[in-house]
């Protein structure tokens, strides 16, 4: 027999950790655990639009650390020490830091900023970086808020973004899409 989808538990507004904590829907750890995983489906879809080998082994191996940190955020803290839940490494990190640096090597050097578009992979590059800059600052923002969040998931999604933003002009740059630079507009008088 199948599992049902639906439990019905949630109909009041409530969730549970893992570990079973009760707390609302709009406790800043689901927001940050749900951001999460928004990030984690936007990185299947930027994984869709691209044709790199490499590329889309690396975002399979980040989709599967984002589970990790989904894993992580979802816990409840208390509870966390007695569970078996996985755990990020600073060597995931490294990965990050690796890859950005391999892809630059490739890049023309960055002389202006980048208006994000070209191609709907770069595009979707530039989505998912925003996405995981917001995870960033609701991980900070529990930490600002005496929530635990470990040092190592905000490092990494530091990184990340990093990652996602070189990603994006390294998707550009094989697929030969022009960047397009951010000329402002200055007022003359």
């Amino acid at each position: 027999m199948a599992l049902k989808i639906y439990t019905k538990t949630g109909d009041k507004g409530k969730t549970s950790l893992i570990g079973g904590t009760k707390v609302p829907k709009s406790h800043i750890r689901i927001e940050t655990y749900g951001t999460v995983d928004e990030l984690n489906s936007y990185i299947g879809l930027l994984n869709d639009h691209i044709n790199n080998v490499h590329s889309n082994k690396m975002l399979r191996e980040i989709q599967d650390r984002l589970f990790t940190i989904g894993s992580s955020l979802a816990c409840d803290p208390d509870k966390e020490p007695l569970m078996k839940i996985p755990d990020l490494k600073e060597e995931d990190i490294t990965t990050l830091e690796k890859e950005i640096d391999a892809m630059n090597e490739v890049l023309p050097a960055m002389k202006h900023f980048i208006l994000p578009g070209g191609s709907i992979a770069v595009s979707t590059a530039h989505i998912v970086r925003c996405i995981c800059r917001r995870a960033e600052r609701l991980c900070v923002n529990m930490q600002e808020h005496d929530m635990f969040v470990e040092a190592l998931v905000i490092k990494y999604l530091n990184r990340l973004s990093d990652y996602l933003f070189v990603l994006a002009r390294y998707i550009a740059h094989i697929n030969n899409v022009e960047e397009i630079a951010w000329k402002p507009r200055v007022n003359q008088k």
